[in-house]
């Protein structure tokens, strides 16, 4: 029998072993405690998987008040958008960022010899900045608190790159260099360095998605790193590192066509394409977890 502490830590959504006792035909059953909780309606147990003994991986109290952080929208592939009057904003702001970093980066390998990224400003600012932007609003629209937050960020950071590199415009750049060539460089490296930091923030929120979904920000953010550690390690004329610049165009170009990608896998569906865009869902994820059972399940049919 349960005791009244027991009750409330049940109907808190506090999970334990303890509290999840059963009858004789195996369905589960908590006592009402006497006083005013007798008539209170029980909270729906929920038994929290552990990860192979993860101490963290308990139930949030709050989960009712709590929006999702893969909202159904830049989760492509995985879950259905919610219903409402917004369509699938996440391919959209996945197509912006794409199509800006893949300039960019053919820009940062030397490609036919282009060494300037004035042409990266203009598309930085209308269709990487404003476009991803609007779309990072949208996504808050719908309720995807993961999705507002990156591409609403990614959308400020190439309008914040357009700003810094204007030609003529707001002469960062001459400023910086007025004293040396490395103030500029060095600051440019600091200022891509926080945009790693932030990047491995949102890295460690995709470790439960899909594989094509974390690879994007993975290669994303050694792009970053690479790029912050060749500016802050620019020589004296202030040039930036060859090696570290070019590595990172080249782990830029993968995070455009896994951008590109997962775009792909949130517009393709039975009304316009053949096929299922694959992404691969780790063992671990919900998903995964939910088609291994379900693949147990049919070889146990079978052998049955």
């Amino acid at each position: 029998m349960a005791t009244a502490q027991e009750h409330n830590d049940v109907q808190a959504g506090i999970p334990g072993e303890k509290f999840h006792e059963t009858n004789g035909n195996g369905s589960s059953t908590v006592e009402p405690a006497p006083g005013h909780l007798a008539n209170a309606p029980l909270a729906k147990e929920r038994r929290p998987y552990d990860y192979g003994g993860n101490p963290l991986a308990g139930i949030s109290k709050n989960d009712e008040y709590r929006l999702a952080a893969f909202g159904g929208e830049f989760q492509p592939g995985l879950y259905r958008a919610p219903k409402s009057n917004f369509a699938n904003p996440a391919p959209l702001g996945l197509s912006a960022f794409a199509l800006t970093t893949f300039v960019l980066s053919l820009i940062n390998v030397g490609t036919r010899g282009i060494g300037e990224a004035n042409l990266v400003v203009a598309i930085a600012y209308g269709y990487g900045g404003l476009v991803q932007l609007l779309a990072g609003m949208w996504e808050m629209a719908v309720g995807n608190t993961f999705g507002a937050t990156a591409l609403s960020s990614y959308g400020g950071f190439w309008i914040s790159f357009a700003i810094i590199l204007t030609p003529g415009g707001f002469q960062i750049v001459e400023a910086l260099e007025k004293k040396s060539p490395n103030t500029f460089t060095n600051s440019f490296g600091l200022y891509l360095m926080g945009w790693f930091i932030f990047t491995f923030i949102l890295l460690l929120c995709t470790l439960r998605s899909t594989v094509a979904f974390f690879s994007l920000f993975f290669t994303l953010d050694i792009a970053f790193l690479m790029l912050a550690l060749g500016y802050l390690y620019a020589d004296d004329a202030g040039h930036a590192h060859v090696a570290l610049n070019k590595a990172g165009g080249y782990f830029g170009l993968f995070a455009a066509f896994l951008a590109w990608y997962n775009a792909l896998a949130g517009i393709a569906d039975s009304s316009n394409s053949f096929f299922v865009i694959p992404v691969a869902h780790f063992p671990w994820s919900e998903k995964g977890r939910e088609l291994r059972g379900k693949t147990l399940d049919s070889s146990a049919a079978h052998t049955a």
